[in-house]
């Protein structure tokens, strides 16, 4: 079983900023200027990694009146850990088979 991880979304996540930013969303959802007082960043600086988070498809917005909120998409997380239990799968059906390549 050969499968690859999505490295985009691990850079995306690497982040620690926005690590902690996901951690948070993945309790509740929350608003720019909580983000703002939950992380100690500055809005701008939120502002951009909100905006990394929204490319790669990790949180939805949510328009309410003068401010956004956020919301995480557990599916794309569930997706990249689906991703991992492959890999880990595969790793071990290498190690208990003990295949590997003969040197030249």
């Amino acid at each position: 079983m050969m499968t690859s991880v999505d490295t985009d979304l691990i850079r995306v996540l690497a982040d620690p900023l926005r690590l902690r930013i996901v951690t948070l969303l993945a309790r509740e959802t929350l608003c720019t200027t909580h983000l703002v007082e939950e992380t100690g960043a500055r809005q701008t600086n939120l502002s951009n990694h909100m905006k990394v988070l929204r490319e790669a498809g990790v949180v939805d917005t949510e328009p309410c009146g003068r401010y956004v909120y956020y919301r995480l998409r557990p599916e794309v997380l569930e997706a990249l850990a689906g991703q991992f239990t492959d890999l880990a799968q595969s790793a071990r059906a290498t190690a208990e088979a003990n295949l590997k390549r003969t040197c030249p």
